[in-house]
């Protein structure tokens, strides 16, 4: 299942140029998996109470389009890999208005315990596991 959140570009996350500042992306992708979670009723600070933490080992973002101040932008994400211990998202993010890409990334997570120790969710809590396991989208 593919999930969307709706974002409008603030003037502050611009550069001299008038574009968004190419580091401001990486927050919006969190930001949507974040807000994605929250509907999931799977809050970050949900899962940290149960001792799990999701950090990030890699991004990959290739920028299509600049959006600038007002802009509003679509993030559509999705779970394409998961393992229980790993998980790949996969995002397009388009403007609003015209419909045009302005990046193509993915995400690559794993589960880790408060000692930042890799876990097997399945084992773990397999409630989350059943949770993000329904949402994976094989390609």
């Amino acid at each position: 299942m593919e999930f969307e959140y709706r974002r409008r570009i603030n003037y502050y996350e611009t550069d001299k140029m008038g574009i968004v500042h190419h580091s401001n992306y990486i927050r919006f992708l969190e930001e949507a998996r974040t807000y994605w979670m929250d509907e999931l009723e799977m809050s970050m600070s949900e899962l940290e109470k149960e001792g799990i933490t999701i950090p990030t080992l890699e991004v990959d973002c290739k920028y299509k389009n600049p959006v600038t101040e007002g802009d509003v932008i679509i993030i559509r994400h999705k779970i394409t890999e998961f393992n229980g211990v790993r998980m790949l998202v996969k995002y397009n993010v388009t403007e609003e208005k015209t419909g045009k890409t302005v990046i193509e990334a993915y995400t690559r997570h794993c589960f880790t315990n408060k000692e930042l120790r890799p876990i097997n969710l399945k084992k773990h809590n397999l409630k989350y596991y059943n949770a993000f396991e329904k949402y994976l989208v094989k390609e």
